[in-house]
């Protein structure tokens, strides 16, 4: 429905609000709309629209009368989150349109990370697909749900670089590769809010968290981050950079500090960064708190840190309450100006204004949409069919894999049967018990033709206490029987089985926020009972669980068949399946390398070279430990297939590059095995010589290719000295000439290399 006029002040006439609305007008008519609002603002009116309380218990009936409720009355608050439900949004966005003196609508904001109530694989996963058109479509599907549940913001895409897997949100996001997660964040950016937030069924996206979360400091979570400038250009800031440049409405920051100083009140970042070097126009929430735990951090009392933040480009205050309890009186004492708030507030209205909430409050309240457009059969095939796509094989010993649909198959491990762990970690709108346990999924996979017997086995891990801690909101799956009778229960399952296929690892929460590891490997309980069933003789295959790379060293010598499934979302029971049984081929490539031990955290492939180089393990006096290689358990890029790819020899078209030209390289890929199968070949690139030290080989392209048995395909890449700029010590983006190589293969390690120089 249109605006009525009772919607906002008589002095804004309704012919001229819908003419800006539905005409795709510029700036201009935007910029007045708001100037005539902002007008008849009071100062607390506009400190109000800077305000994001969280009020997730919210109920139709109860908005009206909850503390929320009177606040909202009084132009307090400019939006709300993680409130779920159609009825209940469109109840509170009554009271902020029909009972305040303005008529502002809210914005309702959720964590739709990676799926509405049709979950999709957690982001890390996702991004093992090396897919963008899957990515950009598993945004899209997200955003349409989302939407016609009330919500029309979302705090994603989260495209924070991880290099450490002790940090449990490694899982939110794309890995280790700035290239890889630049591409990602592009697609996220584009499926969310489409190509105009016009359109009812998009939604508004936030970067998070901007900048560095990554990379804290022991991969501990809310921790120091320290970095240079130069790495922060180089190695972690071009998937923030890339979602500015495809769009994002808004950004949000993170808790960490970036040159000694908490993001959310740095001035260089918010400001000098992020508007005037990258262009952003949308507008910076903070994360939950982060204004008030600048306390902590050495800044100041709530005033100051509140003034602090709001002069350093930070719009919008989540949860803390810094903004709207203090800005007047800092207001009145001469910390901040009028147009410090005019600033922040015209930022949010301007948000309301693209998302055409002033043009229709009720917008993102269609109770039809709610009821037809959630968990569809359409939505599920298509997150079946993703969630396959980024499994990973890590180890298929005697083709153990795939299965066959006969005799016994014994399911056994503390994940095997268990609804709430199957979507992962940040599934806020998930309703687990409409999703399969993979039991269920086994056993409608083979139907009449095998029989599935099943054991627990064991619980996630012997400490209750531990456990606990990992398997909170809705995922406890605690057995009280002793540890000696469910192993005991368990063996005597696998003894009639012809084939164990053993399901554990991580529960969704033992991964993501406030979720660090300092140990990495199974948990205890589910190891002792992977190597008593190791002792069975029987052929094992390890579905293994994680939000993150883990160490599986033990793992990687015993058992034959490992498919990383990480979290595959609401479908994730059906599409394992797939893959197990041969329906389809496992295609996914990791994104992040798994080690071999904590110890060598942080690893990534991307690394600076040292002076004294290990060029095998050990030798003194060379850059190396005592107790293990430096090489990753599994590197990045790395994923086998149930088919053979072979890799003809790489050519480039010529060996020498102008600062205008371009080279092609190119290589054959044949599947030379029995399978129709996908692979992501890979180009990676290393600058020999810079006036910085430059890593050793950086992805620079890749390409995912689907090919029938005994089918070849001729893979092309264009180099460009675009591909070859770095940041300089100046921070200046250059391309130097002199000798470069260039690399091809299926991983990061396994690759062919030729040479070019640039002029």
């Amino acid at each position: 429905m249109k605006i009525k006029n009772l919607f906002i002040s008589a002095a804004v006439a309704l012919t001229a609000l819908t003419a800006c609305q539905s005409s795709g007008s510029g700036d201009a008519e935007m910029d007045k709309f708001i100037d005539d609002l902002m007008g008849q603002m009071t100062l607390h009116e506009k400190i109000g629209q800077l305000n994001l309380p969280v009020t997730g218990e919210i109920v139709t009936g109860q908005a009206k009368s909850s503390d929320v409720a009177e606040k909202i009355k009084n132009g307090e608050v400019g939006g709300l989150f993680n409130l779920k439900g159609v009825e209940r949004i469109r109840d509170v966005q009554r009271v902020a349109v029909e009972e305040s003196r303005l008529h502002i609508p809210l914005i309702f904001g959720m964590d739709v990370v990676h799926g509405y109530e049709t979950v999709f694989p957690i982001p890390l996963a996702l991004s093992c697909s090396w897919d963008m058109a899957a990515i950009e479509k598993s945004a899209e599907i997200a955003a349409c749900e989302a939407s016609a549940d009330g919500i029309c913001w979302t705090f994603s895409p989260m495209v924070d670089i991880c290099r450490d897997q002790r940090w449990g949100r490694v899982s939110e996001g794309s890995g280790e590769d700035p290239f890889l997660g630049a591409a990602i964040a592009r697609a996220m950016v584009k499926g969310y809010q489409g190509e105009n937030l016009q359109d009812s069924t998009t939604i508004m996206a936030c970067v998070k968290h901007f900048a560095l979360y990554g990379a804290p400091e022991a991969g501990r979570d809310y921790n120091t981050v320290d970095m240079s400038r130069v790495s922060m250009f180089n190695g972690y800031f071009e998937p923030y950079k890339a979602a500015v440049e495809a769009g994002v409405g808004s950004v949000m920051s993170s808790f960490n500090v970036v040159d000694g100083v908490p993001a959310t009140g740095n001035k260089w970042l918010m400001t000098d960064l992020l508007r005037d070097l990258w262009g952003f126009d949308g507008f910076v929430v903070t994360d939950y708190t982060a204004i008030a735990e600048m306390i902590d951090h050495g800044m100041g009392d709530l005033q100051e840190v509140s003034a602090l933040a709001l002069k350093a480009g930070t719009d919008m205050d989540m949860v803390a309450d810094g903004f709207i309890g203090t800005l007047e009186k800092s207001l009145e004492e001469g910390k901040i100006t009028e147009e410090d708030i005019n600033k922040a507030c015209r930022r949010i209205l301007e948000a309301k204004y693209k998302l055409g909430l002033f043009a229709d409050p009720y917008k993102y309240c269609n109770v039809e949409r709610a009821k037809n457009e959630i968990f569809t059969p359409e939505n599920r095939a298509i997150a079946r069919d993703i969630a396959a796509e980024t499994f990973v094989l890590l180890k298929n010993e005697g083709n153990i894999l795939p299965l066959k649909r006969k005799g016994r198959i014994a399911l056994i491990g503390p994940l095997a049967d268990t609804q709430a762990n199957m979507p992962g970690t940040w599934s806020v709108a998930a309703v687990a018990d409409r999703y399969k346990s993979l039991l269920k999924g086994f056993q409608d996979a083979v139907g009449n033709n095998a029989e599935i017997l099943y054991a627990k086995g064991s619980n996630l891990c012997y400490d209750e206490t531990l456990e606990a801690n990992a398997t909170m909101f809705g995922r406890e799956m605690r057995d009280k029987r002793s540890a000696e009778a469910m192993r005991a229960e368990a063996l005597q399952v696998a003894m009639r089985a012809d084939v164990i296929v053993f399901a554990g690892g991580e529960s969704s929460e033992f991964s993501g926020e406030c979720s660090s590891r300092a140990y990495l490997e199974l948990p205890d309980a589910q190891l002792d009972l992977l190597k008593a069933l190791k002792k069975t003789g029987k052929p094992i295959v390890m579905l293994n669980f994680a939000g993150r790379g883990t160490v599986m060293n033990w793992e990687n010598e015993n058992i034959p068949a490992i498919l990383q499934v990480w979290f595959g979302g609401s479908e994730a029971a059906d599409a394992i399946c797939d893959v197990v049984f041969g329906d389809k081929s496992p295609s996914g490539k990791l994104t992040t390398s798994f080690p071999k031990a904590v110890g060598q955290l942080p690893l990534y492939y991307n690394h600076l070279n040292t002076g004294r180089p290990a060029e095998k393990w050990f030798s003194k006096f060379r850059s190396n430990y005592l107790d293990v290689d430096n090489d990753p358990l599994y590197p990045f890029g790395y994923g086998l297939s149930y088919t053979t790819f072979t890799y003809g020899e790489l050519a480039l078209d010529a060996t020498t590059m102008d600062q205008n030209g371009k080279i092609t390289a190119s290589v054959t890929v044949t599947n030379s095995g029995k399978y129709d199968a996908t692979e992501v070949v890979q180009l990676y690139i290393r600058d020999l010589v810079g006036s910085i030290s430059r890593p050793v080989k950086e992805l620079k392209g890749f390409e995912r290719i689907s090919l029938k048995a005994g089918e070849s395909r001729n893979v092309q890449f264009e180099i460009t000295p675009e591909l070859l700029k770095f940041y300089n010590a100046e921070l200046k983006h250059v391309c130097e000439p002199g000798e470069f190589q260039v690399m091809v293969g299926g991983d990061s390690k396994n690759v062919q290399t030729a040479t070019f120089t640039l002029n």
